[in-house]
């Protein structure tokens, strides 16, 4: 009996559309679950679209230069016996960007809902694909070897080659290039927006990669860099990272990273380095809203309906958000394009890794409503089902670490956005009244927000207004 399945293509976020740009199997290929089937581009990023299922390639539905949108029929696959319980459908297949964004807290990921078996979390634009394409050069401090004696340093600052060289980040549009090229591209330490392709439509090939650290080892480069009118004054030349045999002293196991660090770090690393981050701590008083998130988890303990901090949390930063609406924007080049919407991410750990899944429109929710959507957006976050289009959009993201412990931390900004709330655990402390010593439940906040376009007067009064809301919730009514 003939198990056929044709395998459509999943949800690709935002984009209506996106072009077939390299087919990267054959009639009779035999494929993995996971296995890379195209690769498509948008006008913001290229991904990799892979398979859910096992089998043989029975069939290609498109080509290279045709425009697909979700549910587009791909190709047909012949499942093998160990994938005939997989689920048959294109939904089954998740996106993943092969090159390097993002969005995060902290972070930023991808995947459908019927990765769930590889834990693989995705965004394809705001904090995962679009961040991860567009730094797929600026974000590792990474080295290799060219033609077995040159170590390319990169750093996020700077490109060394060969300790002479110093390329500056560029900051112009994504360059065209398929994952493979920018993973050769990133493992040479090169940044593609310095690079001429010479492929169709000037997209860069492989070859283009090599010639330009031909040319970088010849002294040549520092002209192409200099073209881009971005100077460095001086830049930063930092050793290569050190090769260590760690077998030699001892006995070790080597653990892959999975795809959601590899992507959620290149995001934090991009993020950490070219946001100058400052971060404000404070404190606030969470005596009495304690007690009635207890009296309404008691009250609602036959609808299952459990209310955390975070849903006080999140309903304190849309209304600090709604009185500093400089908090809710983003950076455009000289721009600060301002928000009028209000949806708050929140980091939600998982066995692969950190994902930020995304509450829209915070603002028209109330706290039983959030509490119930940040549970449900957790579990599918643990559980690898997360849509990329419930990682995407939002104006503020939020670390708790309340369930762990911890006192204050440094959360990093999930670019575009401009700020992130750290939460720590909160604990009981004495405080003085006046008069005699009062117990005190105290939550612990630490803001972290971009020094470009907030100051540390801002930071401060937001920081603290938010606490004044959570020592006295009635203030979110006025």
């Amino acid at each position: 009996m003939s198990n056929l399945t044709a395998i459509e293509v999943p949800d690709i976020g935002d984009f209506d559309t996106v072009e077939v740009i390299e087919i990267l199997v054959k009639v009779g290929d035999a494929v993995k679950a996971e296995q890379s089937l195209i690769t498509v581009e948008s006008d913001k990023a290229s991904m990799e679209i892979p398979t859910a299922i096992a089998g043989v390639v029975k069939a290609i539905a498109v080509k290279v230069g045709d425009k697909i949108k979700q549910g587009s029929v791909m190709l047909s696959i012949e499942a093998t016996a160990q994938s005939s319980a997989a689920e048959p459908a294109a939904a089954a297949a998740s996106s993943s960007a092969a090159a390097s964004s993002n969005s995060a807290p902290t972070s930023s990921v991808q995947s459908s809902s019927a990765a769930a078996a590889s834990g693989q979390s995705a965004s394809i634009q705001g904090s995962v694909i679009a961040s991860i394409a567009s730094t797929s050069t600026n974000s590792a401090a990474a080295s290799a070897a060219t033609h077995g004696a040159l170590s390319v340093a990169v750093t996020a600052s700077a490109v060394p080659l060969a300790g002479k060289l110093e390329l500056p980040i560029s900051t112009a549009g994504l360059p065209h290039a398929s994952p493979s090229v920018r993973k050769f591209a990133r493992e040479l330490g090169v940044d593609l927006a310095f690079v001429k392709g010479t492929g169709i439509k000037e997209r860069i090939v492989q070859e283009d990669i090599q010639n330009f650290v031909k040319q970088a080892l010849a002294g040549g480069a520092g002209t192409l860099a200099s073209g881009s009118g971005a100077s460095l004054g001086g830049g930063i030349d930092l050793l290569p990272w050190p090769k260590v045999d760690f077998t030699k002293f001892g006995e070790i196991t080597s653990k892959p990273l999975s795809r959601i660090k590899k992507i959620s770090g290149a995001n934090l690393h991009r993020n950490w380095v070219m946001i100058p981050h400052v971060t404000n701590n404070d404190e606030a008083n969470i005596t009495e809203l304690e007690a009635l998130r207890v009296t309404l988890n008691k009250e609602n303990e036959k609808a299952g309906i459990k209310v955390t901090m975070l849903a006080f949390v999140i309903k304190a930063v849309v209304a600090a958000l709604k009185k500093f609406p400089e908090f809710n924007a983003s950076l455009d080049g000289d721009n600060l394009i301002l928000k009028q919407y209000f949806h708050i991410g929140f980091a939600a750990d998982t066995p692969s890794g950190l994902v930020v899944p995304v509450i829209r429109d915070a603002d028209k929710k109330g706290i039983l409503q959030l509490a119930a959507e940040s549970s449900e957006l957790a579990k599918k976050a643990r559980d690898g089902k997360l849509a990329p289009a419930e990682m995407q959009g939002g104006c503020m993201s939020i670390s708790s670490l309340g369930g762990i412990g911890g006192t204050h931390f440094t959360p990093i900004i999930n670019a575009p956005e401009l700020a992130i709330l750290g939460v720590s655990k909160s604990y009981m402390k004495p405080v003085w009244d006046g008069k005699q010593f009062v117990p005190q439940m105290t939550l612990p906040l630490s803001l972290s927000y971009d020094h470009r376009v907030i100051d540390g007067a801002s930071g401060a009064r937001f920081n603290a207004y938010l606490g004044s809301l959570l020592a006295d919730f009635r203030r979110i009514a006025l």
